[in-house]
């Protein structure tokens, strides 16, 4: 079962909306992979030509600016990444993750949170034009990594995030650390720690709720990618007749 919350502010009930959809999970879990698969899914699905995006704000609010709102004219879905490496805010945050910069705990975490919310008008867009977001991490990321840092509490880490898009589903792409670094090209960036690791997918765990769904990212490709189209396919029927949630979190205020 999951939870739908109305939004206060009108909507255009003509317009089927698209599904937020959200991967999370530790490093080299299989996000990125099952998220591009899915996306890949829907196109064929429907046959029409997507734009799987690297999250250029530039480039999405160039075409949200040209969506209508007849959904037969708008993409089926597209892909969006976090954090968006592309803006002022997104730099900043590749170089620190790239360890070529360092920055305090506290300016990262909102930095991290900054980027989401320079994307909410656009993403808003994109979902009230009928095309279903296919998002690459997301503020259960922002939260979790940075609780597993010593003196950062998990309200605090939430508090930033607060009124944010609600996705309608989380898949939660759940792998051991010890599994994880085992895949290719662990350890490139500044949060690929197995000890780390352990710590934020310990918070991961502790933030689940009634949207999520966790999925055991040991199993193979081809296994992960039917659960998640015969779950997706579920959610996207779901979301045509009812309008997204921007209550993120608001249940600690």
């Amino acid at each position: 079962m999951f939870n739908y919350q109305a939004i206060s502010q009108p909507t255009d009930t003509s317009t089927r909306r698209g599904a937020f959809i959200v991967f999370e999970g530790c490093d080299r879990a299989g996000k990125s992979t099952q998220a591009a698969k899915l996306v890949e899914y829907l196109q064929n699905r429907h046959k029409q030509p997507l734009k799987n995006d690297e999250t250029s704000i530039a480039s999405n609010l160039k075409v949200s600016e040209t969506m209508t709102n007849n959904s037969n004219d708008s993409e089926v879905a597209r892909l969006w990444k976090f954090p968006d490496r592309t803006t002022l805010i997104g730099k900043m945050i590749d170089a620190y993750l790239k360890k070529t910069k360092d920055l305090d705990d506290h300016v990262v975490h909102l930095l991290f949170s900054a980027n989401r919310w320079e994307c909410m008008n656009v993403i808003k867009n994109i979902l009230m034009s009928g095309t279903t977001l296919v998002v690459d991490r997301y503020a259960y990321s922002g939260a979790a990594f940075s609780a597993a840092k010593k003196d950062l509490d998990i309200n605090w880490c939430k508090s930033p995030d607060i009124g944010l898009l609600t996705p309608d589903i989380v898949f939660f792409m759940d792998l051991e650390p010890e599994e994880a670094v085992k895949r290719g090209g662990y350890g490139k960036e500044r949060y690929e720690n197995l000890e780390f690791q352990k710590k934020v997918r310990k918070v991961f765990l502790d933030l689940k709720d009634s949207s999520w769904k966790i999925l055991d990212a040991r199993q193979t490709i081809p296994e992960l990618h039917q659960q998640i189209i015969e779950t997706a396919e579920e959610v996207i029927k779901k979301c045509e007749s009812i309008p997204f949630s921007e209550n993120l979190w608001k249940n600690i205020l």
